[in-house]
């Protein structure tokens, strides 16, 4: 019998094969990834300085462990030269493997902005256990990181950053944090609590040019600022991996098209997580990725299901500053309105259509308890 062949081992691929057991336990599972198919909660990368973690200890479970655990087989630091959409086989370590079904689970990988200087090879970018290895490692002997990007990335790295008691300079040409997730009044009262964490802002400005100085690296700005820093980090966003499947005559657009089934434009070939657009939706987040596996899984197994995406907050990891968002579609109109809590602090923004319903929110500070019964009043995201 042709197995499930899963590409990827991230949070999408590993949730996926767990939901898929628990429904199959005796249809054969091969699961094919670039890596070495470690097991980890990613979102922990952002904060995992604060806590003192290695790398080693973010993992959970190596590659082997997770075969046993799936009775599956799985190829580590393996790259799939060809989809073979026709003969349903992939072609990987000089073979073809014919596949039953086949899940694209192959996430995004970190944006990279041409930069002129001769530092551009050593810009770092934090999307895996092995950047989070160099990452820890060049940190070790430095005091100021330069930080590309202030968008939700960006800000969860600063804070954990600023907690770890390294002096932080995040450059972006927004106008204030995260910009396109936060209202303007809760984006600057998030800029002055990182501020006061030690993070300087350089907005309004771009990143010209990085070049190599004995004290480290000096980066030109458009302010006409410069800036001399011992390591930069670029977090300026992510793109899905859609090459492979594009290659292979699948529909692509920000992600690998799919309809509310997961399924691609190709018969018996499915995406899902950080590489798939469902029904329009590319939705860099956890809790989607979690309402994805369980669906597709039910489908794998035979139960034919369409995904269900409810509103889903976002908890970010902005100590100093507590926020969970759950932001309108940009295409919906509305307007915002602002309200302080009586005692302690923080901000509370919903946003409402022109008839009145709730679309949105941002709660920060004391006011993120209200996430529970906020989430309530909102529609779903895709239903």
């Amino acid at each position: 019998m042709d197995p499930l062949i899963i590409i990827g081992t991230g949070i999408a691929g590993y949730t996926l094969a767990r939901e898929f057991r628990k429904l199959d336990k005796e249809s054969p599972l091969l699961i094919v990834t670039a890596d070495d198919g470690r097991s980890y909660p990613k979102p922990m990368l952002s904060n995992a300085l604060t806590k003192g973690k290695t790398a080693e200890q973010i993992a959970m479970f190596d590659a082997s462990a997770m075969a046993k655990t799936l009775d599956a087989e799985i190829m580590t630091h393996c790259l799939i030269g060809q989809v073979d959409t026709e003969h349903q086989s992939i072609h990987v370590q000089g073979k073809n493997r014919s596949y039953k079904q086949l899940v694209f689970a192959v996430g995004a990988s970190p944006v990279r902005l041409p930069i002129q200087g001769d530092a551009e090879n050593d810009i770092l970018s934090v999307n895996d256990l092995l950047d989070y290895t160099r990452f820890r490692d060049a940190l070790e002997g430095a005091n100021h990181v330069a930080l590309i990007g202030p968008g939700l990335i960006g800000c969860e790295f600063a804070n954990d950053l600023a907690n770890s008691g390294f002096k932080v300079s995040v450059i972006g040409p927004d106008p204030y944090p995260m910009s396109t997730l936060l209202p303007e009044p809760i984006a600057k009262e998030l800029a002055e609590k990182l501020l006061s964490k030690g993070v300087i802002w350089h907005l309004n400005a771009v990143t010209e040019s990085i070049n190599k100085r004995a004290e480290g690296y000096e980066l030109d700005l458009s302010s006409g600022d410069k800036i001399t820093a011992d390591i930069v980090i670029s977090a300026v966003g992510l793109r899905a991996n859609i090459k492979l499947a594009q290659a292979a005559g699948l529909a692509v657009n920000r992600g690998i098209v799919t309809d509310n089934f997961l399924q691609t434009s190709k018969k018996n070939i499915f995406a899902l997580g950080d590489c798939a657009e469902v029904s329009g939706h590319n939705l860099l987040f956890i809790a989607p990725i979690l309402a994805a596996a369980r669906a597709l899984a039910k489908t794998l197994a035979g139960d034919k299901t369409k995904v269900i995406y409810p509103a889903m907050p976002i908890a970010i990891k902005t100590p100093s500053y507590p926020l969970v968002i759950s932001p309108p579609e940009n295409s919906q109109e509305g307007s915002w309105s602002f309200e302080k809590p009586e005692s302690g602090f923080g901000i509370k923004g919903l946003f409402f259509s022109p008839d009145n319903l709730l679309l949105g929110f941002v709660l920060s500070g004391d006011t993120v308890t209200e996430k529970q019964a906020l989430s309530k009043q909102l529609p779903a995201v895709l239903s």
